[in-house]
C-alpha cells in the first residue's frame, strides 16, 4: 500500500485488470491494497470491484470471496464502492450470455445482454451523456472514455419508490444501440467503460470518486 490519501481496496476475485486498476487509483491519489480478504475489503475507505470476461464466471469468483456480503456491509455503512466493466454488470439483477441466465447481485434491476449493434464487441472511445449535476463526471462531462465489451444494460427503467434517491444513469450510444455507461447511487458507483484505460479523463473520474471517500 502506498502512503498518503484515503485507503482503497481493489478486490481480487480472479477477474479484471488488477495491476492497471491499482496503478490508476494510486495515481489518482489513494493508498491502494489488492486483496481478496473480506475484512480488509469491508473496512477501507473505498472499494474498487474490477471485472473482465463472462458474467457467469465473474459472479462465481465474486461469490467465492464473499463479494455480495462485502458490498452489502459496505453500503449499509455508507462506504463507497466503484464497479468497473463486468464489475458494474454483476451489480444488476441478471446477465444472459449464450442463452444462459445468471443471477447477479441485484443491487439494481436490469438485465445485462448482448449489444445489438453492427459490430460487436464494442471497442474504442465514446462520449457519454451524464445527468445534470453528476459528481462522477464533474469537469469531464464532454470527454471520451474507453470501452471494450460485448454486453450491457440496454433497457433500464428505475422508479423513485422508497425513501432513497433512485439511481442516476449515464447513457451512451453505439449505433443503432444504446446502453448504460455508468451509474451513481449514493455510495455505489459503477462504469461500463474502463477509467484506468481512459487517459486523463479516466484519472479525473477516479479523482472525483476518491474525493467522496
Amino acid at each position: 500500500m502506498t502512503s498518503g490519501g484515503p485507503t482503497v481496496a481493489v478486490l481480487d476475485y480472479g477477474s479484471g485488470n488488477l495491476r492497471s486498476a491499482v496503478r490508476a487509483v494510486e495515481r489518482a491519489g489513494a493508498q491502494v491494497e489488492l486483496t481478496s480478504d473480506p475484512a480488509i475489503a469491508e473496512q477501507t475507505d473505498g472499494l474498487l470491484v474490477p471485472g473482465v470476461g463472462a458474467f457467469a464466471a465473474c459472479m462465481e469468483g465474486f461469490r467465492a470471496v464473499g463479494g455480495e456480503r462485502i458490498i452489502e456491509r459496505r453500503l449499509i455503512a455508507g462506504r463507497p464502492v466503484l464497479g468497473i466493466c463486468v464489475g458494474m454488470q454483476i451489480l444488476f439483477a441478471e446477465g444472459i450470455e449464450h442463452g444462459v441466465r445468471t443471477r447477479g447481485c441485484g443491487e439494481w434491476p436490469g438485465t445485462v445482454e448482448r449489444l445489438q449493434a453492427e459490430i460487436v464487441p464494442h471497442m474504442g472511445w465514446n462520449t457519454v451523456e451524464p445527468p445534470e449535476g453528476s459528481r462522477m463526471f464533474a469537469g469531464i462531462e464532454s470527454e471520451r472514455f474507453y470501452f471494450v465489451h460485448s454486453y450491457g444494460v440496454r433497457r433500464w427503467e428505475v422508479t423513485a419508490d422508497g425513501p432513497l434517491a433512485p439511481p442516476s444513469a449515464t447513457w451512451t450510444s453505439y449505433p443503432p444501440d444504446r446502453f448504460v455507461a455508468a451509474v451513481e447511487h449514493g455510495p455505489l458507483w459503477a462504469t461500463q467503460f474502463h477509467p484506468e484505460k481512459s487517459a486523463d479523463a479516466g484519472r479525473r473520474l477516479l479523482e472525483n470518486w476518491i474525493a467522496t471517500l
